[in-house]
């Protein structure tokens, strides 16, 4: 496509680009696709469907702004816990299960970054790494350094670790439904979340925890 990415993504206090975007994500949770329609949009959340164009530029805008929006909230929550007064490894476990249970949570993301990463109109991707990509490595950055100051980690380089994490919960939220038909997995249920999460715990700090801080946990 050669539309353009719109110049400022709509904040969503306006009320009727809100109802959109919250059609929009009712939509994609309901059917377990980022594949809706103007129509579906509109008969959902009550509103005419030219008022995409209007607030949005087009579908894919909207579709920009809408994980524009769930990833401001997931932003603001590592700022809050990287200055908590705790130690970095229980930092480290909070962010691994806050980000599964994000990608639980708005169980379509993982198929927009990649839709707006490799397939839609010019600019997206920029954007997405604006907001999404950008603050999540630089919170790993900071969160690995601090860990190391404080002795707690190993020398951990955080482009591998953001993309072990990342990866983790790509493989699991979108690429499930390979699993299920080689493997006979289900869905991604609240109970498969929490065991993933305490795997994942495992896994990294087994990975990146001193010797020191190993103990300190086992104890």
């Amino acid at each position: 496509m050669t539309t353009s990415v719109p110049n400022r993504l709509p904040s969503g206090k306006n009320s009727t680009a809100e109802k959109l975007l919250v059609a929009a994500s009712e939509l994609m949770i309901e059917r377990s696709s980022i594949e809706i329609s103007l129509s579906d949009i509109a008969q959902k959340s009550g509103a005419n469907a030219a008022l995409v164009k209007y607030h949005f530029g087009n579908k894919d805008g909207l579709l920009l702004a809408l994980l524009a929006r769930d990833a401001a909230t997931e932003m603001s929550n590592l700022e809050y816990l990287l200055a908590q007064q705790i130690t970095s490894t229980a930092k480290l476990k909070l962010h691994i299960a806050g980000i599964i249970r994000a990608y639980h949570r708005f169980p379509y993301m993982n198929r927009l970054i990649h839709y707006l990463l490799h397939e839609s109109i010019a600019g997206s991707a920029d954007e997405v790494s604006k907001f999404f990509v950008a603050p999540l490595l630089d919170f790993h950055r900071r969160l690995l350094a601090e860990g190391v100051s404080r002795g707690e980690f190993r020398q951990t380089d955080p482009v591998l670790f953001y993309t072990s994490l990342i990866g983790a919960c790509d493989h699991l939220f979108f690429g499930r439904h390979a699993m299920s038909r080689a493997t006979g997995v289900g869905p991604v249920t609240d109970d498969v979340c929490r065991q993933y999460i305490k795997h994942m715990e495992t896994l990294i700090c087994g990975g990146i925890l001193t010797q020191a801080e190993e103990a300190a946990a086992a104890r």
